[in-house]
């Protein structure tokens, strides 16, 4: 018995400084839209649904948790219903993602020490109301600054135009990233609905954007930032992820 205590202590002697076990289970924070209305359309709007399942799936796979805030707390609108889509089926059919949807917690009601990464998935409702939340700007500076990961997708980067770096400067300057482009918004004829475009206001932020034609794959990394263009990046966000969360930068 004190042969097994005096390894055990050992073991823990051993590891760095404030190191984890190595089986730790990662966690991702996943950022939803509270905002359910298209501006002056009387459309409605929200979260963009494969933009959520399809990393959401990716990152289960891997053994990482998945966890859900939105600004308002609670359930979320939801956009892109589209249940012809097998992900987006199975998960709408699943009573422990409907329970996460549900119960989705404010971002002062979370801990960024709890969390590896943050997600932004998109959806137009982002557009509203992720830019000037500052609790929302603040959790992901606190999880930036703690050496964890940054991620969005398509509309999702509005929540990432306010987010400063540990030395002040806007996260998102001088590193080349990806949303929603202006030729994609003209396509949905969104230009003149939305409060702003996405790729101009990233722009104005110092950020050196990308794209790839119009409603196609394309997904850039740029240190412990991880943007993607549109729904069809979704899962190339999500597998982005993974690798980084697994094997490091």
């Amino acid at each position: 018995m004190r042969k097994l205590l005096f390894i055990v202590l050992l073991c823990v002697t051993l590891l760095p400084c404030g190191a984890q076990p190595s089986n730790s289970v990662k966690r991702v924070l996943f950022v939803l839209t509270s905002h359910g209305a298209l501006g002056s359309t009387g459309k409605p709007t929200g979260f963009y649904l494969s933009e959520v399942t399809h990393p959401y799936e990716i990152l289960s796979e891997a053994g990482i948790a998945v966890d859900f805030v939105s600004p308002l707390g609670g359930r979320p609108p939801v956009d892109g219903l589209k249940l012809e889509d097998s992900i987006n089926h199975a998960y709408w059919d699943d009573p422990e993602f409907q329970r996460k949807l549900s119960t989705t917690r404010r971002p002062q009601d979370v801990s960024a020490q709890s969390y590896d990464a943050i997600f932004y998935a998109g959806g137009h409702g982002t557009m509203w109301d992720f830019p000037d939340n500052e609790a929302l700007a603040g959790l992901t500076s606190r999880i930036y600054a703690n050496g964890g990961i940054v991620a969005a997708v398509c509309h999702g980067p509005a929540g990432l135009l306010n987010v400063k770096a540990p030395d002040g400067t806007y996260l998102i300057a001088g590193r080349e990233v990806t949303g929603f482009s202006n030729e994609e918004e003209a396509a949905k004829n969104l230009t003149e609905v939305l409060p702003f475009l996405l790729q101009e206001r990233m722009a104005e932020k110092g950020a050196l954007y990308t794209s790839a034609p119009k409603f196609q794959e394309h997904c850039v990394v740029s240190g412990r930032l991880i943007t993607g263009q549109n729904p069809a990046s979704a899962s190339a966000v999500g597998r982005a992820l993974v690798e980084m969360l697994t094997r490091g930068l």
